[in-house]
């Protein structure tokens, strides 16, 4: 089981899941390093754009794991990933978590991915007709990919990061950019299935 856990550094984020919801609605860029922040492990870290470590994901040397939770900076949950099925039927289950005071975290189905052809990913909503989103460019070697929407229109798109000086970074650093009207948390979550999906975290 793989945990999740956003540092207080991650000054941008706020303390609790409702006001995280209103403020992912905005634009912004994230650092996405496709590294563990715990030696010898598996998973990535999230940067915000000044600099602060915002979400982590450590495998602790298990890779593809079954679970993830994803995690605010208070330690809540936000988001659980599930892995299911087989072969050509697996896909990951994303549920939305609330809290109500106790141990217990409620989960609540959100959405699902599947892989689609054409080396992508469709995404479902839960109790909607057909797919929402997809996710263009799954190989599992290639680092650079974006998240369309049912229109086409590209809501996210992820590349390998650059510096001031134009100086492109290894393969395992990556730029993320979220559009102004698709929730952060939901794109977060789509980049940490498609690692799941390609053993790189």
């Amino acid at each position: 089981m793989a945990k999740i856990q956003p540092l207080p550094a991650a000054a941008s984020q706020s303390t609790s899941s409702s006001s995280s919801s209103d403020d992912q609605q905005g634009g912004q860029a994230y650092t996405v390093w496709m590294k563990s922040l715990v030696f010898s492990g598996s998973g990535c870290t999230v940067y915000t754009p000044d600099g602060g470590v915002a979400f982590r994901v450590d495998n602790y040397g298990c890779k593809g794991g079954r679970e993830v939770f994803f995690m605010d900076r208070g330690g809540n949950t936000l988001i659980r990933i599930r892995r299911k099925g087989f072969g050509m039927f697996k896909r990951w289950e994303v549920s939305r978590c609330t809290h109500d005071g106790g141990e217990e975290d409620e989960a609540t189905p959100w959405f699902s991915v599947r892989r689609a052809e054409k080396a992508g990913a469709s995404v479902r909503m839960h109790g909607g007709v057909g797919t929402c989103y997809r996710v263009d460019g799954c190989f599992a070697h290639k680092s650079e990919y974006r998240v369309t929407g049912i229109d086409g229109a590209v809501v996210a798109v992820v590349a390998r990061k650059q510096t001031s000086a134009g100086v492109v970074l290894g393969e395992d650093v990556l730029s993320l950019t979220v559009g102004t009207e698709v929730d952060h948390l939901l794109v977060l979550g789509l980049v940490v299935v498609r690692g799941l999906m390609n053993r790189s975290l």
